[in-house]
């Protein structure tokens, strides 16, 4: 699954989680969530596994682009 910008910042809102809140919590900087954020640049593979693992711990589903695109739900 490829994490999308839009997605990250759609879960965080879900969660009512700050950028720094998510960026400790996943081990990356707060620089690297804000300038995925902002479409500044994309993600490293290992990155990207551990915004998803984090999110999904947090009980938020990610769901692949289709006909209405990429999208966000809580478990």
């Amino acid at each position: 699954m490829e994490l999308a910008p839009e997605q990250c910042r759609a879960a965080r809102g879900l969660l009512n989680w700050t950028q720094e809140l998510l960026a400790v919590r996943a081990g990356v900087s707060r620089s690297t969530v804000r300038d995925f954020e902002r479409h500044r640049h994309g993600l490293h593979r290992g990155t990207e596994s551990q915004l998803i693992r984090t999110f999904q711990e947090a009980g938020i589903m990610l769901l692949p682009p289709g006909e209405h695109g990429p999208g966000v739900r809580i478990r």
